[in-house]
């Protein structure tokens, strides 16, 4: 019985703060601050957003009409797909949290991660529409579904500069500061991410070639 309501109180919880993330879309100053100083996200319900995220841009690959997005599955690996989407803002949430640590930033990292991923709810919510209708209006009226693809866009990235101000409790200025610091870091890590991977083919690339020499040479 105990289990019972511990478990109905879980699932509560995590819907409630589910819905929390339309409250932080449309007021985010009040809605982040309140995510995480008040406790009110959850890293299930950040999750959930992040992968509603990422389904629906597969989604929108299949189902927009190919008049505005054209897809040539057979050179499209899925998984890399979704990689090169969820790397990019796991490596956010990390450059973000590392310079703004060092410079009394307020938010965890895993405070970060969460108003990440509630700030990526625009996404979803615009985008499933405009998905739907770009099967039905015509080319002339596509300027539309351009536009607000950029909307969503755009207002993702205010609400996850609002959110890190309001997590780290950094002014205006400071936060869009370190949000330049933020991206910085997160090319400078890609940049050696990739030198470390190049070195790393390298050498099993010049080790391969010498087993290939000996075979050869026996």
């Amino acid at each position: 019985m105990f289990d019972a309501l511990k478990k109905k109180e879980t699932y509560r919880k995590y819907f409630k703060s589910l819905k929390f993330a339309f409250y932080c879309m449309t007021h985010p100053l009040d809605g982040f601050w309140d995510l995480t100083h008040e406790k009110r996200g959850t890293y299930a319900a950040a999750t959930t957003i992040l992968v509603l995220g990422v389904f629906v841009r597969i989604l929108k690959l299949k189902y927009t009409s190919f008049v505005f997005l054209s897809v040539y599955w057979e050179d499209l690996n899925i998984l890399m797909y979704v990689a090169s989407i969820v790397f990019p803002l796991m490596l956010w949430v990390v450059g973000n949290w590392a310079t703004t640590t060092l410079f009394d930033g307020k938010g965890r990292l895993g405070q970060v991660y969460m108003g990440t991923c509630y700030a990526l709810l625009p996404y979803t919510v615009i985008q499933i529409p405009v998905m739907i209708a770009s099967n039905f209006v015509t080319i002339e009226e596509g300027q539309f579904i351009s536009v607000l693809d950029v909307i969503s866009l755009v207002y993702c990235a205010l609400l996850i500069v609002a959110a890190m101000g309001q997590i780290h409790e950094f002014s205006l200025a400071k936060n869009l500061v370190f949000t330049v610091f933020s991206l910085a870091a997160v090319m400078i890590m890609i940049f050696l991410l990739l030198l470390f991977f190049s070195m790393i083919s390298q050498g099993v690339a010049y080790f391969v070639s010498i087993g290939r020499e000996l075979l050869f040479r026996m």
